[in-house]
């Protein structure tokens, strides 16, 4: 499969034709997600783990890179009006200008890398699930590093939304890369018998 090739999503598999009111479906069930990811926390060392990356990966390689960017603009959108979906107990505007503002910019670019690179079947393929999923989590860190060392500088930023969460973003990166081969495992099944 080269990488020019469009292949359906998941999503488009699992449900082909959506209409408007699916696709709005999809977002809102997409953002929902991610705020769930973002309250809920796993005890693990150094640090405790969210699961909002996984949830920010999954839903590009389900999704594909256009529905996957805007139901992470919704999610944005909903914390930008004040809706509590972010990790703390903060949203509004000034959430966008802290720490974290970085990251968030980060969830937009890298689950329109990992849909982009779903759509030409890298969800497909354990190991290019494996390094779509890896250069995701990477974009992220690339965005939430650089806002944060422009508030702290360089080392402080890497010793506190880098260093910490390499263990957690490991296990992320496999469990999302299993879930995604599961999800297609099913989904292939259910077509042979359908």
């Amino acid at each position: 499969m080269t990488t020019t090739t469009l292949n359906p999503t998941l999503l488009q598999h699992v449900a082909p034709g959506m209409k408007a009111w699916r696709i709005a479906l999809a977002m809102l069930a997409g953002s929902a997600l991610l705020a769930i990811s973002a309250k809920v926390q796993v005890p693990f060392w150094p640090v405790p783990m969210t699961l909002q990356t996984l949830a920010i990966l999954a839903i590009g390689m389900a999704f594909g890179s256009r529905l996957g960017v805007a139901t992470v603009l919704l999610y944005l959108a909903e914390g930008f009006v004040g809706l509590p979906v972010f990790a703390g107990a903060a949203a509004g505007p000034a959430y966008f200008a802290g720490p974290t503002a970085g990251y968030l910019i980060g969830f937009v670019a890298s689950v329109g890398l990992v849909g982009w690179l779903a759509e030409r079947g890298w969800d497909r393929s354990l190991l290019r699930c494996l390094i779509a999923m890896a250069v995701g989590h990477a974009v992220v860190f690339v965005f939430g590093v650089s806002w944060l060392a422009t508030l702290v500088g360089v080392q402080k930023a890497l010793a506190a939304g880098l260093y910490p969460f390499w263990a957690a973003t490991l296990v992320k990166t496999l469990l999302g890369v299993a879930v995604m081969q599961a999800a297609w495992h099913l989904a292939l099944k259910r077509r042979s018998q359908g």
